[in-house]
């Protein structure tokens, strides 16, 4: 279990995250939601370690994430930023090769070669495991990069807005990835989403953000309410079902 315990930080006075209290990790696919300041990255970045918090305490099964040595958290939690660019030319298999380092510090074994070839067969990859990432579409790209965070093999994985300029084909790819990854292998998913359809459609709970706190967390039904999404985004939302699901309709 993730367990954060008054996480707080500021920039130059201005509070991001205030005082959030949350334990993360006990279901398949978590959603993060709410808008443009909310938090919700910083809340994440907190968790990965990649953000030091003013206050507060952060654990993974119990061990304190402030303290913990880098490798082992690395064979604990799989971080995907929203920036995840690479300036050097790699291949697909390249990069996937990344996701093993805190196993092999370089040195790959026959298990991590196992784990390399499986994360890019599970990902559809076998095909442009030799192609150069420039050469990849956006959509192919992504998967590449979520192929390195499997290789990493952990319980946990950490994907910080990952359909950013995907279409919606590639949008809808991805999720599937998601919630396959969570249902077939277990993994334990903490996703920043901006589209709560999709985090209303793959997400077996959503944790609601504004202005660096908790507005709601539940589950799909609960949030997916037209009060608690005025509420998280200040503006009118109207939720339809569609197919036995509810949808979040926006009015300009």
């Amino acid at each position: 279990m993730i367990v954060l315990d008054g996480a707080t930080k500021r920039y130059n006075g201005t509070t991001v995250l205030d005082d959030v209290s949350l334990e993360l990790g006990g279901e398949g696919v978590t959603a993060l939601i709410g808008p443009n300041g909310a938090g919700k990255s910083t809340l994440f970045g907190i968790v990965g370690r990649l953000i030091a918090p003013d206050a507060g305490d952060i654990r993974i099964d119990g061990q304190s994430v402030s303290r913990a040595a880098s490798r082992d958290l690395a064979r604990t939690i799989a971080v995907l930023r929203q920036d995840n660019t690479i300036a050097a030319r790699l291949t697909v298999a390249d990069l996937v090769e990344f996701g093993r380092f805190p196993h092999s510090q370089g040195r790959l074994t026959t298990e991590d070669r196992d784990k390399i070839d499986e994360a890019i067969d599970y990902l559809d990859l076998g095909d442009l495991r030799g192609r150069f990432l420039d050469e990849l579409s956006g959509g192919q790209r992504q998967r590449a990069f979520v192929a390195m965070v499997l290789a990493q093999d952990t319980k946990y994985v950490l994907l910080d807005e990952p359909l950013n300029n995907l279409d919606l084909k590639h949008m809808s790819e991805i999720m599937r990835l998601v919630r396959r990854m969570a249902d077939e292998l277990g993994k334990r998913i903490i996703i920043v989403l901006h589209d709560i359809n999709f985090a209303s459609t793959h997400s077996d709970r959503i944790i609601a953000m504004r202005d660096g706190r908790v507005v709601a967390d539940a589950g799909r039904d609960e949030i997916m309410t037209p009060d608690v999404l005025g509420r998280v985004y200040d503006t009118e939302v109207d939720v339809r079902q569609i197919d036995g699901r509810p949808v979040a309709l926006y009015y300009s």
